[in-house]
């Protein structure tokens, strides 16, 4: 109890002297290989008392986007080997429901691993799965009590999990069927659960009519899920594209809304509109539009000093919330909607947060 109440002490007062001072290279590269290499000497624990995940369950598929990110810029395959085993473990297939998009995210790793390598029998299966979608469509409504709305992308979250998948496999076969499916399914999901007065999605269609402290509930990680796919669909879209340009529009428009609801210790909060009533930090949501703004920096799209501070902020603040051993603390138990974090604890997506934050940071921060 009291080292946990010495860790509190400790975090609260890093929270306090967060600042807008830029990192070095290799401070955000030692950042990223402490967060790493805990999480992987932790990957089989047990974080929510029901035994660990599958490995391709989309919890440790989110931590394998960010862990592949992470590979590239690590100076030793260590990373990609331990990913590479994972895959070759599993025959490169994707989790056991077909249509789910959280059984899509490991594609993602498939896909990165794909692109170091060159070898096609890392993504044949994700293709073949795919191809079948293309002529089998789910036609579910998107309606949140409706039978199997799972079968389509019903709830935010799902448009980080598999539409950066869908792009990838547009862009190995050429076949403009898997971009019409993605196009036609993203639009639907979007006009759905898109608010355009507040420029941010709903978690899902039962939030829509519900207040938290008087303010709409917009979900911080579920945002975050968005905003971290819409910058991993851009990166493999053409830019001259109508395609590129559809996404685009929604980007900017997130990433302005999301400069105005930064706290000033940085992070944001788990209720967006709502940062009085939930004060504590939660850095897999924060780490994910961490990442998507410096992404967007770094490819200027997001111009001006104002997003680059608002990066450098918040990156500073992530790791100021790595304990001594290397977890990344105040992560959000799994959910859907705003909650609780605790100094503590942690889960494998918030690791592939950070580690996909700290890609596009070391790249910002190594241009100076």
């Amino acid at each position: 109890m009291m080292k946990k109440i010495l860790l509190t002490v400790l975090l609260i007062g890093a929270m306090k002297s967060v600042n807008a001072q830029s990192p070095q290279k290799d401070e955000v590269l030692d950042a990223m290989k402490r967060v790493a290499d805990w999480q992987i000497l932790h990957f089989r624990d047990d974080y929510t008392g029901r035994g660990a995940h599958h490995p391709l369950h989309w919890v440790n598929g989110a931590f394998y986007v960010g862990l592949a990110k992470y590979a590239e810029i690590a100076g030793t395959d260590d990373y990609y080997n331990w990913l590479k085993n994972i895959g070759t473990e599993h025959e490169w297939m994707l989790h056991k429901r077909k249509y789910h998009a959280d059984d899509h995210a490991v594609g993602r790793m498939y896909f990165a691993l794909y692109e170091k390598y060159g070898d096609k029998s890392m993504i044949e299966p994700t293709i073949e799965q795919f191809k079948y979608m293309t002529y089998h469509p789910a036609t579910t409504s998107l309606d949140w009590p409706s039978p199997y709305h799972h079968d389509r992308w019903s709830w935010c979250d799902a448009l980080f999990m598999s539409p950066p998948v869908w792009v990838k496999v547009y862009n190995e076969t050429g076949d403009q069927r898997y971009l019409d499916f993605l196009m036609k399914e993203f639009k639907a999901t979007t006009d759905f659960l898109f608010d355009e007065d507040e420029s941010l999605y709903y978690r899902d269609q039962s939030y829509m009519d519900k207040e938290d402290n008087g303010t709409k509930i917009f979900w911080g990680r579920g945002n975050g899920w968005v905003f971290a796919g819409l910058a991993q669909i851009l990166s493999d879209l053409d830019p001259k594209s109508e395609e590129y340009a559809y996404f685009l529009a929604i980007y900017k428009k997130m990433a302005a809304r999301l400069l105005e609801l930064q706290t000033e210790k940085g992070h944001w909060a788990m209720s967006l509109l709502g940062a009085e009533f939930y004060p504590t930090p939660e850095t897999s949501g924060s780490s994910f539009f961490t990442y998507g703004l410096a992404w967007g920096v770094n490819n200027g799209i997001l111009k001006g000093k104002k997003y680059e501070k608002a990066v450098i902020k918040a990156w500073n603040a992530m790791a100021s919330y790595i304990t001594e051993e290397g977890m990344l603390g105040y992560v959000q138990p799994i959910g859907a909607a705003p909650g609780q974090a605790f100094p503590d604890k942690t889960q494998l997506y918030g690791a592939g947060a950070f580690l996909s934050a700290g890609y596009e940071v070391y790249k910002l921060v190594g241009d100076k």
